[in-house]
């Protein structure tokens, strides 16, 4: 497992975090740092057609080894970390043989990784752990994946006894802030369908995720002397905090879970004259999504009608942009894709754990772009957070799920699967 382990430290010491506030793609010039480095590794391994494209898309060929036509499938990750946790100095921590107790990431801050408070740790007891250091993310999400895509394609290429079909690669940019498919060229990709290797707890396989949206809203107020306020000022920030209250109280992520969607409120900054309250909206059911995104339109208007006569104007301003859409509509009719990955696990001992993600990848908009993408484990825990860890026996679980599924595209008959699809 060091292969393993210096491949996937290799890549998380390099900061890739991305940027929402700019315009460019990729969004920041050091995410260009690793895919040009994992440009030269699939090279050096052996895959053809390495590519990246002036945006940062990564794609990559590993022919097929068989005389049959297998459709051509594809492996999918992110190599961007999210912007709401530094990425920089990334400094991983290797415990091996964890023995179930308290790990100390770092000692002179008292930062601690706990299973008293982090449970599935104790899932992992005997295993090696790779952590933070208590100061910055991993980078497990999605580094994991690319770790393990690009392991697994080197297994391959050096073990040509195992059967498989044409595999395509693909490593994006930007995903954590929305944009990883924005420029993904389907076409040129050319896979029937796909997988990302951006989940988390090993056996995780999912094809079902939120509808999403996120909300941008404006509070316009007065600045008045507060000696002289009276009848004139507006104070935005007490608005936007009355706004806030508006929504339901029970609808936030920390008092949701499964299918239940929510209001998570991320930003708010402001002053007086002017407060800005970013927020995201999150349901799998459409009708539902579709609901949540009304009443923020209506809470606006409530808001403008009880302060139009006051002062004459409206002064909350709402902003409502779809980012994603469930998959479940687009992989449904193929979902024999998913069975096979479902498949694989059990293969190889895994027990799957088939579930909505309460999130989305890459996978739900490349599958609304005609690649059907689900998502399978990578195996890290604690994203986004100082807490991030990775069991390194669960990339290797995952790395051997992707050459299962490799094995078995190569093995199964397709035309029967499509044609039950169809009729369904």
């Amino acid at each position: 497992m060091k292969h393993l382990i210096d491949r996937f430290i290799s890549y998380a010491t390099i900061d890739t975090e991305s940027d929402p506030n700019s315009t460019t793609t990729p969004s920041t010039k050091k995410q260009l740092v690793l895919a040009k480095l994992l440009v030269k590794e699939l090279k050096t391994i052996g895959l053809t057609e390495v590519t990246i494209d002036k945006n940062g898309y990564v794609m990559g060929t590993l022919e097929s080894n068989v005389a049959h036509e297998v459709p051509t499938i594809g492996f999918v990750a992110h190599y961007d970390t999210t912007p709401d946790f530094t990425g920089l100095n990334v400094k991983p921590k290797i415990v091996r043989n964890y023995d179930g107790g308290d790990i100390v990431l770092n000692k002179a801050k008292n930062i601690v990784l706990s299973p008293s408070y982090f449970k599935d740790l104790l899932l992992y007891k005997g295993q090696t752990l790779i952590t933070t250091n208590g100061l910055t993310l991993l980078g497990a999400d999605d580094k994991a994946g690319l770790t393990e895509i690009v392991s697994a394609m080197e297994h391959l290429i050096k073990n040509p006894n195992i059967k498989h079909g044409k595999i395509r690669v693909g490593f994006t940019p930007d995903e954590e802030i929305g944009r990883g498919a924005d420029l993904f060229d389907v076409e040129k990709f050319g896979a029937a369908w796909a997988y990302t290797m951006d989940g988390s707890q090993i056996g995780e396989l999912e094809y079902e995720n939120f509808n999403a949206a996120g909300a941008k809203i404006t509070f316009k107020g007065k600045s008045v002397h507060p000696g002289y306020a009276k009848g004139k000022m507006i104070n935005s920030m007490l608005i936007a905090n009355d706004f806030i209250n508006e929504l339901p109280k029970n609808e936030t992520p920390q008092e949701t879970k499964g299918y239940e969607g929510f209001f998570h409120v991320h930003h708010l900054n402001g002053s007086i004259e002017e407060t800005v309250l970013e927020l995201i909206i999150r349901d799998h059911d459409a009708k539902k999504f579709k609901k949540r995104k009304e009443l923020i339109h209506s809470i606006a208007k409530k808001f403008n009608k009880k302060f139009a006569k006051k002062f004459g104007e409206d002064i909350v301003i709402a902003e409502v942009k779809d980012q994603y859409y469930n998959m479940k509509e687009k992989v449904k009719p193929v979902k024999f894709i998913v069975d096979l990955a479902e498949k694989a696990m059990k293969d190889l001992g895994i027990k799957p754990l088939i579930k909505p993600i309460r999130g989305g990848t890459d996978g739900c908009r490349l599958s609304y772009m005609g690649l059907p993408c689900p998502n399978i484990f990578a195996g890290g825990h604690n994203f986004h957070g100082k807490y991030e860890y990775v069991p390194v026996e669960s990339m290797q679980k995952a790395v051997d799920v992707i050459i299962r599924i490799a094995e078995l595209t190569a093995t199964t008959d397709f035309t029967k699967k499509e044609k039950k699809g169809k009729k369904k």
